[in-house]
């Protein structure tokens, strides 16, 4: 055996609220890697609910890598909801139209780019991702935290805005786990790593 089907939308047999989220996702505008998973206590519908303000017209897009783990309520606010923050007001007057018009000639809202979730992130319940936020390989967002800006790989943060608790692992451990990228392996190899990857030991790993 090497695993659950990765092209499978359910891979828990009768459990339809976790599903591999690539299964699921029909915008051109999010990417999502192999076994990232999304759990709902609803309907794993609501994910796309969850992905709020991406309007196709921004062009922003919502990238997560593999094997992540995504709770129920979690939200990631994109570009679209973006308004002018170095104006007298922030109020989008343009999009009203009847001679307000012209109320952005010369300016655009700001754009902070993609948001991008990278390898092994777990993302608690209820927490919330910022636009243009880059959460690095391996870490760590507590429940109900708001990631207002970028995440180091194996952290773990939690509050509002979200501030680093500590680091998951020593750094010399954590520039192995990035040169490593067990992500990218076979799942052959993956499935023979089982134990280590559910360990502490990293030279244990068939690197």
């Amino acid at each position: 055996m090497t695993g659950p089907d990765k092209d499978s939308l359910f891979p828990l047999e009768h459990h339809n609220k976790l599903c591999f989220l690539k299964n699921l996702i029909k915008s051109d505008n999010i990417e999502v890697g192999d076994y990232t998973y999304y759990d709902d206590l609803v309907d794993v519908k609501n994910f796309m609910k969850n992905v709020k303000y991406h309007f196709e017209f921004t062009g922003d897009k919502l990238i997560i890598g593999k094997f992540c783990m995504i709770a129920s309520g979690v939200s990631f606010i994109m570009n679209g909801a973006n308004h002018l923050t170095d104006a007298i007001s922030a109020y989008p007057f343009a999009i009203f139209g009847n001679g307000w018009e012209k109320a952005m000639e010369g300016r655009e809202y700001p754009v902070k780019g993609d948001t991008v979730i990278g390898h092994d992130v777990w993302i608690g319940h209820n927490a919330t991702i910022m636009a243009g936020i880059e959460i690095g390989n391996g870490a760590i967002i507590a429940a109900n935290a708001t990631v207002v800006k970028d995440v180091e790989p194996y952290s773990i943060v939690g509050g509002n805005p979200a501030r680093e608790i500590r680091k998951r692992f020593p750094d010399k451990e954590i520039e192995q786990l990035q040169e490593l990228k067990w992500w990218n392996w076979e799942i052959e190899k993956i499935t023979k790593n089982l134990k280590a990857l559910t360990g502490k030991n990293i030279t244990a790993l068939d690197s």
